[in-house]
């Protein structure tokens, strides 16, 4: 069994993940608004588009870390997927926010790595 901590950690995130999706996909002009000009232009897609596939997207890693299922690949993914939203967006009134969710996601993964991972990782012994 995982600690506290773990399953605190994992649905505090994904309630996280799954209400930001819900507030983008209510309001993807709004959120659309963070994305830097020059990320604007290499969007391939409109950017309407664009944020409905990420509204989707935290949703479902919100869900995956309700559900528990998936967890490390989730955590890395998301810590990926913030880290491009920092890149994108700069730094802004909710840099912070960012931050604090890209660490839970580092720490979820750390957490709940494979063995077969953590075995070539002598660092996270």
């Amino acid at each position: 069994m995982k600690k506290i901590s773990y399953h605190i950690s994992r649905i505090g995130l994904g309630i996280t993940f799954l209400w930001i999706g819900v507030l983008i996909f209510r309001n993807p002009v709004g959120w659309g608004g963070y994305v830097q000009p020059w990320a604007l232009s290499l969007l391939p897609v409109p950017l309407m588009q664009v944020m409905m596939a990420t509204a989707i997207f935290d949703m479902t890693v919100g869900i995956l870390l309700l559900l528990n299922l998936f967890v490390w690949i989730v955590s890395f993914v998301a810590a990926l997927h913030v880290i491009s939203v920092l890149v994108v967006s700069g730094i802004t009134d909710i840099t912070v926010r960012d931050i604090a969710i890209l660490y839970c996601a580092v720490a979820l993964l750390v957490d709940t790595l494979p063995e077969f991972i953590t075995n070539r990782l002598s660092f996270l012994k």
